[in-house]
């Protein structure tokens, strides 16, 4: 009954909260970001994507420490969702601070990543291990996309999405260490091009 209400309590903190970083939100030292209206248009956007991703990120890690039967494994991804929590505040705070909004369809990413991760878990823990490495994998190309295509100017963006992209790719080497298994090219393709559906809408919805 406690990983459900976990679970549940994760949803919801999730949607219909604001979350609460443990760490200080990066910046560049002697930066200051200065945006002109299109350029702020622009950064919303990618911060908006950037925020469906971590939604997302709580959705996988939660449904994976629930159908794992392996104490440390949950441990493993409860610590996991616990640090991606801070990408989810850091992300939701610059787009306040850009006068933006939230993906509209945030519950429908939710619901979606969450049932990707009980897939993956169902599967074994090797499997669900290795979702995550190849998940974390693409974010991290993704986010170092972002990084190509923020306006120059977005210094406070660009520190946040930097070290997201560090992050990232720690968790991927992380769950490598844990014993993932590497998974089939087709399925890596399949994950490919349903985060580029996610990402296309979430960047105008």
């Amino acid at each position: 009954m406690d990983p459900l209400l976990n679970a549940a309590n994760s949803a919801l903190r999730t949607l219909f909260s604001t979350p609460r970083a443990a760490q200080v939100c990066p910046t560049l030292a002697a930066q200051t970001t200065q945006l002109d209206a299109v350029e702020s248009r622009a950064a919303a956007s990618l911060m908006r994507v950037n925020h469906v991703g971590e939604v997302c990120a709580q959705a996988l890690y939660t449904a994976q420490a629930l159908t794992t039967r392996n104490p440390a494994l949950r441990a493993h991804f409860t610590r996991a969702c616990t640090e991606e929590t801070d990408h989810l505040a850091w992300t939701e705070q610059r787009l306040k601070e850009l006068n933006a909004r939230p993906s509209l369809l945030n519950p429908l990413w939710y619901a979606g990543a969450f049932g990707l991760g009980l897939l993956a878990g169902r599967l074994g823990d090797a499997v669900s291990l290795g979702f995550v490495v190849e998940t974390e994998v693409q974010v991290g190309a993704h986010l170092q996309s972002h990084l190509d295509k923020l306006p120059p100017g977005d210094h406070a963006s660009r520190a946040i999405v930097a070290q997201m992209r560090d992050d990232e790719l720690r968790h991927a080497q992380d769950a490598q260490d844990a014993g993932a298994m590497e998974l089939p090219q087709p399925v890596k393709d399949l994950m490919r091009a349903a985060a580029k559906v996610m990402t296309t809408v979430a960047h105008h919805i």
